[in-house]
């Protein structure tokens, strides 16, 4: 396939992805990403590392991207690979990224055609780590990844589950597709979609529960898909992501720490100490308002002739409230969303006025309106009298949207280095926390 002579998409417009592949047990994982991207109309190069190849041999790579495999500086010298492969990239992304791989880009080294096309990248990098939990841990490692998103680099918080052997806990490679979503949106927003680098957020998604029996709870019918698309484009943002998920059935995304709760209570106990050292929280889950007042330990009964008892409620703790008013930290944002049936607007301005939020996201909801769909339509109230109009589209559109405001109402974060760092990636905003 013939190439453009100053980088950019290949002729045919396809986005250039660079795919890195460093020597850990989930390399064959990335296979699944390869598939994924190439499947989707990227043109993919892959660069393993010589231990990489110990795992994937080269006639795989090969198969599935359709493209020649390169793995050292030596090979094709007359076209200078450890400079143009880098040069003509839209995206380069390392999975898995071991320990190793972390440490030598961040000091800058290039002693391998990988680290080679890392320095000379212009373009966005993101890289999903994989390692044993320890290695994760080590202030070391946890240095390099700092540094690695101060110059920009989305670097992927590791999943928690299975590792090699017996072993489990915090290390491992996150899902390919979730991978693949992150490297999507990152391409789509382009070198300058790092505004939230350097930042934690918490969201949190789905549905809470009030159980009233062993069997029987109160519950509501949201699916947390648009919570998880805050997340996720938060993560292709650069920001350190805590999602607290309620009763939901979607995949982690990658990059992103899970808390898992059911209750109004366990979600704001999660919420709040998620909430000590972040810069925005954004409540999207939809919280039951009340619980019964009584918890049945034993399954309830019909009786034949009788009617059943009242159900007695209580209220549960206003969450949304309770953040705006008692922020832990100087500059947090924090973000409602109200699900409203009637006079959309109406009740949107009053409950921002009665929460103390700085944005509500407002939108109808109903049987066949946005809960459990791919698509939302809402308006964006501002407590600085601001309104924005999302129109019908993917949750993922609305999800850019309420970061777009967000971002314009952070208060600014530590100096960014300049672009064109050993990542290749455009600087982003940071704490200097990993």
């Amino acid at each position: 396939m013939t190439r453009e002579a100053d980088g950019g998409h290949t002729a045919g417009g396809r986005p250039r992805v660079v795919l890195g592949v460093s020597g850990g047990i989930a390399a064959y994982k990335a296979c699944e990403l390869l598939r994924r991207l190439t499947e989707s109309g990227h043109d993919v190069t892959v660069v393993p590392t010589d231990s990489a190849l110990h795992f994937v041999g080269e006639a795989t790579w090969s198969a599935l991207s359709g493209n020649p495999v390169s793995t050292r500086v030596w090979d094709g010298v007359h076209e200078v690979p450890h400079v143009r492969i880098g040069q003509h990239a839209d995206l380069v992304v390392v999975a898995p990224a071991t320990a190793d791989l972390l440490a030598r880009a961040a000091h800058g080294l290039a002693d391998d055609l990988l680290t080679n096309t890392l320095l000379t990248a212009r373009c966005p990098v993101v890289f999903a780590p994989a390692m044993h939990t320890e290695m994760w841990e080590h202030p070391a490692t946890q240095e390099n990844v700092a540094t690695l998103r101060r110059r920009g680099a989305v670097v992927i918080e590791p999943a928690v589950g299975r590792l090699t052997g017996v072993d489990t806990g915090k290390g491992r490679l996150p899902d390919p597709a979730e991978i693949y979503e992150v490297c999507r949106r990152v391409i789509a927003r382009g070198p300058g979609a790092r505004d939230l680098a350097g930042r934690h957020v918490v969201v949190s998604a789905g549905g809470t529960r009030e159980p009233l029996d062993p069997v029987r709870y109160l519950g509501n019918r949201s699916s947390g898909k648009q919570g998880y698309a805050l997340a996720r484009t938060a993560v292709a943002r650069g920001a350190r992501v805590t999602l607290v998920a309620a009763n939901t059935a979607l995949a982690d995304p990658a990059g992103a720490d899970v808390v898992r709760v059911g209750t109004a209570a366990q979600l704001r106990e999660a919420v709040l100490k998620a909430a000590g050292d972040a810069d925005v929280v954004v409540m999207a889950a939809a919280v039951a308002d009340f619980r019964p007042a009584d918890y049945a330990a034993a399954k309830i009964k019909k009786k034949d002739g009788e009617e059943p008892p009242p159900l007695a409620l209580v209220r549960n703790p206003d969450i949304l409230a309770e953040l705006s008013a008692d922020r832990p930290r100087g500059g947090q944002l924090v973000v409602g969303f109200a699900a409203e049936t009637d006079d959309v607007l109406a009740h949107g301005r009053a409950k921002l006025a009665r929460k103390g939020c700085d944005l509500l996201v407002v939108n109808e909801v109903g049987e066949h309106m946005a809960f459990g769909r791919e698509d939302n339509e809402a308006v964006v109230l501002g407590a600085d009298g601001s309104q924005t109009p999302v129109p019908f589209g993917p949750k993922e559109a609305l999800a850019d949207t309420v970061w777009d405001l967000v971002a314009a109402r952070l208060p600014a974060a530590a100096a960014a280095e300049p672009s064109g760092e050993s990542t290749g990636t455009s600087a982003g905003k940071s704490t200097g926390r990993p």
